[in-house]
């Protein structure tokens, strides 16, 4: 089933985790329409990284964690809270563009024009790191943008 005209559900629910415990990783119909609304903000997201690197055939986006159960959220070690558990996030990178840093710098200025909720460049580093977007606005304006860090969070989009 497509979410969006590049994403699938199968690619949204796809865990690594769930399938190295045997955990269930289904979405379940109560969040179809979240997932879909986060996957066409992807697609606001790819079309405009496209734009900005001139790819005549779109810029690929790898997904590497949408939604995820409760299960499969406590097994990565990630909170109660997290948007998630809703089908509201996804982790991503786009290595045609750059590292996650440089695509969160280029994304930091528009993520009104995007509808990005929150935008996270976590544990960036030269060899890692990945892309969070959020279709939910934080209820505290400094958590909209941030980098997460070893050594912390901190305000807007910054290197290691």
């Amino acid at each position: 089933m497509r979410l969006s005209p590049h994403f699938s559900l199968a690619e949204f629910t796809a865990s690594q985790t769930a399938d190295r415990l045997g955990l269930d990783n289904d979405l379940p119909a109560e969040l179809l329409a979240n997932a879909r609304a986060t996957c066409e903000m992807l697609e606001r997201i790819r079309s405009y990284l496209t734009g900005k690197v001139g790819a005549l055939h779109g810029t690929p986006i790898f997904i590497t964690s949408g939604y995820r159960s409760p299960a499969v959220n406590r097994a990565v070690g990630s909170g109660p809270t997290s948007d998630h558990l809703k089908a509201l996030a996804v982790d991503w990178h786009c290595p045609m563009v750059g590292r996650p840093t440089e695509v969160c710098k280029l994304l930091e200025p528009v993520v009104d024009q995007l509808g990005i909720g929150q935008l996270i460049n976590e544990f960036p580093s030269t060899s890692g790191g990945w892309i969070h977007v959020s279709t939910r606005t934080p209820a505290k304006a400094v958590n909209r943008v941030i980098t997460i860090t070893k050594a912390g969070t901190f305000p807007g989009i910054r290197e290691a």
